[in-house]
């Protein structure tokens, strides 16, 4: 997949309304960006930890998707947790996920989220499971 057909996979939805935007893939790995603004903060100004799990399990799951056959497979994530090491109060938050465990039916990603300055905001792992679509 390009990252216009991965973009284009976010109109619609949660990524699209948090502006969450793909920026690289390759073998074993996704990045993508998100602002820190009125969409991704909460009430105290600060970047919303949902906000951030929401960027980390876009990146996992859509970088599962692109690794299986979407027309024979769905890719659904089954566990994720989030440590929010840094608060961010503007610009964007900038998302590496790196696959750990590539299997039949699980895949697992380790997320790193930075700041614009490369400071660590949240690590996350996520697990993915592969599922046959069955036939109708």
């Amino acid at each position: 997949m390009s990252l216009a057909e991965l973009n284009a996979m976010s109109v619609g939805n949660m990524g699209e309304n948090l502006g969450i935007e793909f920026t690289e893939l390759g073998d074993g790995f996704i990045c993508g960006k998100m602002p820190v603004d009125h969409r991704t903060k909460q009430p105290m100004g600060l970047l919303h930890g949902g906000a951030s799990a929401a960027l980390a399990e876009t990146l996992g799951s859509v970088g599962s998707a692109a690794m299986v056959d979407l027309a024979h497979q769905a890719v659904v994530g089954v566990e994720i947790n989030a440590n929010h090491l840094r608060k961010v109060t503007g610009g964007f938050v900038h998302g590496k996920a790196s696959l750990l465990l590539k299997s039949r039916k699980l895949h697992v990603w380790d997320i790193r989220i930075t700041d614009d300055e490369g400071e660590l905001v949240c690590v996350s792992r996520l697990s993915v499971m592969v599922l046959e679509k069955t036939k109708s």
